[in-house]
């Protein structure tokens, strides 16, 4: 179970996960000491699974977003993990979940433009293991939000 001080850690690594630690200390109220151990605990339990950096596609001239349902011929195990595995060797496969309801995966998927998604469509996606049917959602604008970190803690709270 999270305590207000593991909340308050979340908050200020999900703003910023390159923070100090005596900088994240500071801001929570805790001594360098104790918040070291808190975090160390934290990651010990699994609670905090890593840092990453966020990226802005545009800025990397990646200019199109696309959300992408797939529908596989087969729900067998052996045809999730041939799936899974080709998805994950697709450079522009940036998100690949397992869902439930009318379609098997939903992939997040970045393209420079329309073009490079087309050619990512037919050249990768049409060629995956065990597909039946594709359909694509383009991002016409991404709203800010709290974000991932932010949800959860107020979830828990």
């Amino acid at each position: 179970m999270l305590d207000l001080f593991d909340r308050k850690i979340l908050a200020v690594l999900g703003e910023n996960a390159r923070a100090s630690v005596s900088a994240v200390a500071e801001r929570v109220g805790l001594s360098q000491s104790a918040c070291t151990r808190r975090i160390q605990a934290l990651e010990a339990r699994g609670v905090l699974a890593g840092y990453a950096p966020r990226f802005g596609w545009a800025a990397l001239e990646m200019q199109m977003v696309a959300y992408v349902s797939v529908t596989l011929a087969s729900q067998a195990e052996s045809a999730l993990e041939a799936f899974e595995a080709g998805a994950s060797r697709i450079a522009g496969v940036v998100e690949c979940a397992l869902v439930s309801g009318e379609h098997d995966y939903l992939l997040k998927v970045i393209a420079h433009d329309l073009a490079d998604y087309e050619r990512i469509h037919r050249e990768e996606l049409g060629k995956l293991p065990g597909v039946a049917r594709i359909a694509t959602s383009f991002v016409l604008r991404a709203i800010p939000t709290p974000g991932e970190t932010a949800a959860l803690l107020a979830h828990k709270a």
